[in-house]
């Protein structure tokens, strides 16, 4: 795999468009992710009850398998906002269908920003109809789509890369929004793939499923999991290059999971206020899943963000965090390093470690390494330390 500074445009057949419809002031609020034929489509929805419209219209299209065309909105989340809510929903889908001439049933809808407001549907068509006047000229420019779909986040999240495989190069393109409100509990945020390799969506699905647990289901900024969250792909084998064969799989499988996990790393890193990204590894742990959600506890604590916040080398959160949750461990048989320190060391605190540790904390991404056993089970996870910031943006949000 060769990484790529691109976006989602990278792969053949693929454009996207952006538009300035007014839901944010000032700004790009809407995009369109174009596919020139019909691709085969997989996602990964929240599985939060009060789930938003466009949630239900996407997973509609996902159960077809196929998808042509992605439109995105930002600033209105159009969650908890009734039968009106979806209707405004399946408007946004046939309109784009209409124009781009495509069945409404191969395009999906995103939205993402304030819950509870209808959308201004005067808006949002007029941010639409820049989408087609675009789409119409070949206007397409990835970096200012994965600038439109952003609201809270201070940059947008873009990667791509280049897969080599049995009978050729296949593409992998990504675009991301996620900053606050980001907890496991399927994405917590946008993530859109593209892909120009041509792929049965049986095995698209088990690959995103895949990525998508050792990734977004591994960041958590606030602890709360948003109503709006997907993760999906579309793949439309423009490259002419197949994945068929079991090492084509894996090897298409394992490009798929790294970009995925750069984009959730790249989401922990923009957390709302933050100003240092939090990686806790647990190692040792008898299952792959107990070390995940070990990790993802002490990543989401707000004791631990405090700390290293604070840079304080205040490693007691760590172990409590780690020891709150899934199944028992053996605490004489603990170890725990912040960055290269050695700050406990079979259940005993190591002397002295802690004057060492502060400078560890004062790196962009502080380290946290807990070994907790011999098993077999290791996972990472992803957050960011918690500043006076995130609750000034969080305390006026919609205000």
């Amino acid at each position: 795999m060769m990484w790529q500074d691109a976006t989602v445009t990278y792969p053949q057949g693929f454009q996207a468009y952006a538009a300035a419809a007014g839901l944010i002031v000032g700004r790009l609020d809407m995009a369109c992710l174009w596919s020139v034929v019909p691709a085969v489509f997989s996602g990964l929805f929240t599985t939060n009850q009060a789930a938003a419209a466009p949630i239900t219209v996407t997973k509609q299209v996902a159960a077809k398998g196929w998808c042509q065309a992605i439109i995105i909105n930002a600033g209105n989340a159009n969650a908890v906002t009734g039968q009106g809510g979806l209707q405004d929903a399946y408007t946004m889908q046939q309109y784009m269908a209409d124009h781009l001439g495509v069945a409404s049933e191969q395009v999906a809808v995103a939205s993402t920003g304030v819950i509870g407001v209808p959308l201004p549907m005067d808006q949002v068509q007029q941010g639409m109809s820049q989408l087609v006047d675009a789409w119409q000229q070949q206007h397409s420019d990835g970096v200012k789509a994965s600038e439109a779909i952003l609201t809270t986040d201070r940059e947008p999240k873009t990667l791509a890369c280049d897969v080599t495989l049995s009978s050729g190069v296949v593409r992998i393109g990504m675009m991301a929004k996620g900053s606050g409100m980001i907890h496991p509990q399927m994405a917590t945020m946008l993530a859109f793939f593209t892909t120009d390799a041509a792929i049965e969506k049986s095995i698209l699905d088990e690959l995103m499923r895949q990525a998508v647990s050792r990734s977004f289901l591994r960041v958590s900024v606030d602890g709360d999991p948003s109503t709006n969250d997907m993760a999906v792909i579309l793949a439309n084998g423009q490259s002419g290059v197949h994945v068929g064969t079991p090492e084509d799989i894996e090897q298409f499988g394992k490009a798929l999971a790294h970009l995925a996990r750069q984009g959730a790393r790249m989401i922990a890193h923009d957390g709302e206020g933050a100003t240092r990204l939090i990686t806790v590894r647990v190692r040792g742990a008898a299952t792959e899943e107990d070390a995940a959600l070990k990790a993802r506890t002490a990543v989401r604590s707000n004791l631990v963000k405090a700390a290293v916040y604070g840079g304080d080398p205040n490693w007691g959160r760590v172990i409590a965090s780690v020891g709150s949750v899934g199944l028992p461990f053996d605490l004489s048989a603990v170890s725990l390093w912040i960055g290269t320190v050695l700050v406990l060391e079979g259940g005993l605190p190591v002397p002295m470690a802690e004057d060492q540790a502060h400078n560890e904390l004062e790196a962009d991404e502080v380290v946290m390494d807990v070994l907790i056993g011999n098993g077999p089970g290791f996972a990472e996870a992803w957050g960011c330390d918690l500043t006076e910031q995130y609750v000034e943006i969080n305390a006026h949000y919609r205000t």
